[in-house]
């Protein structure tokens, strides 16, 4: 498997290769997790980035935020002997900002919306707030120890600033929403980074990308974080990207990241995975990867829900120019990994 492994994705332009799953809906049985990550190996990862949202058995006064049927604390460690047993490298997200509706759809929670009627994003300026945040990132820590990598999400932090207390600070010179997000973004990784000093937060970058470059590198979140850039569509912008990746080196970043979709993210009506955009996404962060300086992307993840789409077998594995001339074709025979069965779940 190693050898397969190191064949298929030698010569890609990502140290990091991540397979993300979304645990918002249909989560998986470990007993299935146990078939894929076998598969997720033998086409090119090298690590999962687990979005656990209320599957997390989160205890104490958090309990409210695990679903039914929540893994166990014996089932995380289960799947984190799965992903060593396939040289995976665990990497879990939690929400701390944005998208926080599983936490803030609860009556017991919903005073800490930043708008009441909405319960996605987190009002940053109750210290409640931030011991909140906390205390998910130290479950959720306690059951990763020696975990390298956190990821905070802050990503789509809709409502921010329309809050009442928000427009109050914010009609004080010289504050702006993007402080406000930033004074968070670095709240929460500082708490990364003092409790638990070989852990780098990561973070989703949509929220960084309008922030000016001098403000950014005046706030100390370059230092504490490395951004996700992210980008699901068929058709990148390739040389907005390198500007961006140049504006976030130059702001104080030292390691970026890239993300793509194997599915999802065409749409909340998509019934059937349309594999060509999912591929041509790849493809082109391929070339995005190609244009930066090698030191500059540290890994890529391929963002989906559920279940690995046919394209991201091309992107886990070579990363070179082998495919039809559209670019868009189906990876090449080589290219194809040897010996992996199609999954048969009996779980």
């Amino acid at each position: 498997m190693t050898s397969k492994n190191s064949e298929m994705s030698g010569s890609s332009p990502f140290k990091m290769r991540l397979v993300h799953l979304d645990l918002k809906g249909a989560p998986p049985k470990v007993c299935y997790l146990s078939e894929i990550f076998p598969l997720f190996r033998a086409l090119g990862a090298n690590g999962v980035l687990i979005e656990y949202e209320d599957m997390f058995p989160y205890e104490g006064h958090l309990r409210l935020l695990r679903a039914k049927h929540a893994y166990s604390p014996s089932e995380i460690k289960e799947i984190l002997h799965l992903a060593t047993l396939n040289e995976l490298e665990v990497i879990p997200l939690v929400q701390t900002f944005g998208h926080m509706e599983f936490v803030l759809k609860h009556e017991a929670l919903a005073h800490l919306r930043e708008v009441a009627r909405f319960p996605n994003t987190l009002n940053p300026h109750k210290e409640e707030s931030l011991a909140l945040v906390r205390a998910m990132i130290d479950q959720v820590m306690e059951l990763h120890p020696g975990a390298r990598w956190l990821h905070v999400g802050c990503d789509e932090v809709y409502y921010l600033g329309e809050g009442e207390t928000s427009r109050q600070w914010l009609q004080q010179e010289p504050n702006s929403k993007a402080e406000l997000c930033l004074s968070h973004m670095e709240a929460v990784a500082s708490h990364v980074r003092a409790r638990y000093p070989t852990t780098t937060p990561l973070m989703w970058d949509d929220m960084l990308r309008d922030i000016p470059e001098d403000q950014l590198s005046g706030s100390r979140v370059p230092q504490l974080v490395e951004p996700v850039l992210w980008d699901y569509g068929a058709d990148l912008d390739l040389h907005g990207k390198a500007l961006l990746v140049e504006k976030y080196r130059k702001s104080g970043f030292s390691w970026l990241w890239a993300a793509s979709a194997f599915k999802g993210a065409t749409g909340v009506n998509q019934s059937l995975t349309p594999i060509e955009h999912h591929l041509r996404n790849h493809l082109q962060w391929l070339q995005v990867a190609g244009s930066v300086p090698a030191d500059t992307l540290r890994g890529i993840i391929l963002t989906g829900w559920q279940s690995l789409g046919l394209s991201s077998s091309r992107l886990l594995s070579r990363g070179s120019s082998q495919h039809s001339e559209e670019g868009v074709g189906e990876p090449a025979t080589q290219n194809k990994p040897l010996g992996v069965k199609p999954l048969t779940p009996h779980c």
